[in-house]
């Protein structure tokens, strides 16, 4: 499943679904709040977790950056 963000063009007021992957998302959800069809899927994208610590990432520094430190 994968969650898609919509704002709503009569209320202003964004809103959630989720749908199966293989779903189409051109065709709109109604609003949850008014009803209106007139919904605006939103540009999002969840962050995945950051690099794990202890890990060389990066240019290959010995600190694990692009420095060129003499570590």
């Amino acid at each position: 499943m994968a969650t898609y963000e919509y704002v709503c063009l009569a209320c202003e007021r964004p809103f959630e679904e989720r749908r199966p992957l293989g779903s189409l998302v051109d065709t709109a959800p109604a609003c949850p709040w008014c009803g209106s069809d007139r919904v605006r899927r939103r540009f999002s994208f969840i962050a995945g977790p950051g690099p794990r610590s202890g890990s060389a990432v990066g240019g290959g520094c010995a600190c694990g950056g692009s420095c060129a430190c003499a570590g």
